[in-house]
């Protein structure tokens, strides 16, 4: 029997799998509700897991005034955004590649915001035809100026492999193989330590 008693949801690691695409007939979403229920099976009561789908938010292309570095952010679809990226200790990132780097809609929810990312962790799944890799390599590059953790760990799912694809113009279905099991594993369990690990900076930031 356990001697540690079971952590109460507001203690919990938050971590959010977020969407990286709104395009209509998407896979992102398929691919974060597969991420999210692998991640909470993997970790079990030591974090809490959400999809969050940058769709719902509608966030136009990037319209505050000021930067987002500022802190005063002036339209309510940013506010909702801040205050829902907030309440996260950290991030899995779904994004597939467009163009050899990730979709222009969520670059622009990250130029949203910026104390909300700091001082987090995110991991990554992506997907394309060659898994994906260089969107992951582009979206490394903007997160670490909003001073996000990236965790080296990556699963990059291949439209080929790990997706039952009748036609390429649908959405298929998400069947990774085992070393994606895998590698996911080793990847959730980055971002909960990095997550936890950065903990006290996060609250040390607060007024």
């Amino acid at each position: 029997m356990s001697t540690h008693p079971t952590p109460q949801k507001s203690d919990l690691v938050r971590i959010a799998v977020i969407t990286g695409s709104t395009r209509p007939n998407r896979r992102s979403r398929l691919v974060a509700e597969w991420a999210q229920a692998k991640a909470a099976a993997v970790l079990g009561d030591r974090a809490d897991v959400t999809v969050v789908d940058i769709a719902d938010f509608a966030l136009p292309l990037l319209d505050e005034p000021v930067a987002a570095a500022v802190g005063e952010y002036t339209h309510e679809h940013t506010k909702r955004w801040a205050h829902t990226i907030g309440e996260f200790d950290g991030f899995v990132f779904v994004t597939p590649e467009y163009n050899h780097s990730m979709p222009a809609a969520l670059k622009n929810a990250i130029d949203f915001l910026y104390a909300e990312w700091n001082d987090k962790a995110a991991g990554f799944v992506s997907y394309g035809l060659d898994g994906g890799v260089r969107a992951v390599e582009a979206l490394r590059l903007t997160l670490a100026e909003v001073k996000i953790a990236c965790v080296r760990s990556g699963v990059g799912l291949s439209l080929s492999a790990d997706f039952d694809l009748d036609n390429i113009t649908e959405p298929g279905t998400v069947s990774p193989g085992p070393r994606a099991d895998a590698v996911f594993d080793r990847m959730i369990d980055e971002v909960l330590a990095w997550s936890t690990a950065l903990r006290p900076l996060r609250i040390g930031a607060r007024p």
